[in-house]
């Protein structure tokens, strides 16, 4: 048992140093899509609670070693809950994608105005929905790419072994 955990804990690690390394690179002024890609994927294979783990760790360093502000945490780790859930729900990509959408697109774009007006003071620069067009736009585009990555990842044998251990549904 002691086994498992350390390979769940590995596979976490791979997961986090992967979406750290990754999403600056492939950024898009003002959105993030390479963390939606990392949400869904995260989704699949680890499930609702290491994948909102993955999202938040990876929050927290890019907020302290990137100087990002703390839209990182509010888009990523709803979204990383909610593409877990779906899958969990309804095994499959699209589902998770869905949850993606759902997560970062829409709760995640209305919890960062608070969190905005709260970090900066000041809520003249701020309105509502002024998040949600970029961070619907980059949950759209990083599920696209998710699924596309998906396609070939899900036939891999290792892959499959990681979605087993997270106790994922099987393909």
């Amino acid at each position: 048992m002691g086994n498992q955990k350390l390979q769940k804990l590995t596979y976490l690690a791979m997961m986090i140093a992967l979406d750290v390394v990754l999403s600056p690179l492939f950024r898009i002024e003002g959105m993030a899509p390479m963390s939606s890609v990392m949400n869904v994927l995260a989704g699949v294979l680890l499930g609702p609670l290491y994948g909102t783990i993955m999202a938040f760790v990876c929050g927290v360093i890019r907020i302290t070693l990137l100087g990002i502000p703390p839209l990182a945490l509010t888009g990523a780790v709803f979204g990383a809950f909610f593409a877990g859930l779906g899958y969990r729900l309804y095994p499959s990509v699209v589902s998770s994608m869905v949850g993606e959408i759902i997560g970062t697109g829409i709760i995640g774009s209305l919890l960062s105005y608070p969190v905005m007006v709260w970090f900066t003071g000041s809520s003249s620069d701020f309105y509502w929905l002024m998040y949600t067009p970029r961070f619907i736009g980059a949950a759209c585009i990083g599920s696209v790419i998710a699924f596309l990555i998906w396609q070939k990842a899900k036939t891999i044998a290792v892959i499959q072994k990681i979605q087993r251990l997270y106790k994922g549904v099987s393909i």
